[in-house]
């Protein structure tokens, strides 16, 4: 697992992906990322892939966004708060980023927010997004093109609430996600919750909540589990025999983690606004070219870095390259003037996506591979529940 996505990108990507420490200086006409992606512990896989999804955007663009030469500086924020604050300052101060891209968990994302966007830097999360930035914390230098956190979960709660379920047994981390994570599956679910469960974000052994959940016999389990916990409970799952109760989760089974869960995800379901399997010209690209550079299917994590890039491709090129108007930059961020991977794709007022949302199945490719695939649209075109409160316009 702690392999996927490690190593470059044909076509010469290398320099693009060069450490901070061997990093020159920004060429004149230039544009600097700061990409911020987890590459210490089981998590990395989850971070390899948001790192290798954006490196292949830029693989696309032949390593320019807007017309300007592209340079990365890679952030390992280590899923250590206090580390990505200094690292993140550092990249911003020292180095000098334009933007900074990336995060895949929302404690990161909450502790480097302030000090990017109070130096009217731009911050795009391709993966985190918490329910605090989406509402009254919506913040003018914050964007992301992933989800609030809340969206995903709910389409489980939709899931669950259309099979007729009536007890469902809920499973999260103990973070601001897995407590996002139940908000969003309550908002849709109205059967009753068997058990609310919270983990910490190390959890290595569910022995004893899946005698929990076999004392409990509910009509399905949610749960939210990213990364090595994922990996850990499929496996621990299925081995004790509970796969007769329906698995519904996010971020759980995905391709980030299927590779080290193997035969023991299949048929579990996961939700989200994108899968490998979306028939369109931008995906079978992207999907096809990370399968050949890493011999390995590409995971939302991934596809929402590779959306990132050409997001700002689009913007630096609507206002000809000029970073400075962080004004018009804004605008031409809003604007959203690219193709995603995912199909239709707009901003709404708290610069969350307002997206499509889909019921996923882990099943099996042609070529052998497991990948998530789509089983139903659940909603069309949504907006997440706190961009009302947004009071951006």
């Amino acid at each position: 697992m702690t392999g996927i996505g490690r190593r470059g990108l044909l076509g010469g990507t290398t320099a693009l992906l060069a450490a901070p420490a061997i990093l020159h200086a920004q060429p004149a006409g230039g544009v600097k990322i700061g990409v911020v992606a987890v590459q210490t512990g089981p998590q990395a896989a989850l971070g390899n892939q948001l790192k290798d999804g954006f490196a292949l955007g830029l693989r696309h663009l032949e390593g320019k966004l807007g017309g300007l030469t592209a340079e990365t500086v890679i952030i390992d924020d280590e899923l250590k708060p206090d580390v990505a604050v200094t690292k993140v300052r550092a990249a911003l101060e020292r180095d000098k980023v334009d933007f900074i891209v990336g995060v895949v968990f929302s404690n990161i994302l909450q502790a480097i927010i302030r000090p990017v966007t109070e130096s009217n830097t731009f911050l795009i999360s391709t993966n985190a997004g918490p329910s605090t930035f989406a509402g009254r914390g919506c913040n003018p230098f914050f964007f992301t093109t992933s989800y609030n956190n809340d969206q995903v979960h709910s389409v489980m709660g939709q899931a669950a609430q259309d099979n007729g379920y009536r007890r469902v047994f809920v499973m999260v981390p103990n973070y601001q996600a897995g407590r996002d994570a139940v908000a969003g599956f309550k908002s849709k679910f109205q059967g009753e919750v068997v058990d609310e469960v919270y983990v910490p974000l190390t959890q290595l052994d569910f022995s004893a909540e899946l005698a929990k959940i076999a004392a409990a016999r509910p009509d399905a389990i949610f749960t939210f589990m990213p990364g090595g916990l994922g990996v850990n409970l499929v496996r621990q799952y299925r081995q004790a025999g509970l796969a007769n109760i329906p698995f519904l989760s996010t971020f759980t089974v995905d391709e980030a983690t299927l590779p080290a869960q193997g035969d023991a995800a299949l048929g579990f379901y996961s939700a989200a606004s994108w899968a490998p399997n979306m028939d369109n010209p931008q995906n079978r690209r992207f999907v096809g070219d990370y399968l050949a550079a890493h011999n390995a299917v590409p995971a939302t994590y991934a596809a929402q870095a590779y959306d990132a890039a050409m997001l700002l491709d689009s913007a630096i090129r609507k206002v000809g390259g000029n970073l400075a108007n962080k004004d018009a930059l804004r605008t031409a961020i809003r604007a959203a003037d690219f193709r995603s991977v995912r199909g239709p794709f707009a901003f709404g007022v708290n610069h969350y996506p307002v997206q499509d949302f889909w019921l996923l199945k882990v099943g099996r490719r042609a070529d052998g591979k497991l990948e998530t695939q789509t089983d139903r649209k659940v909603f069309t075109n949504a907006v997440d529940p706190w961009a009302a409160e947004c009071r951006m316009r």
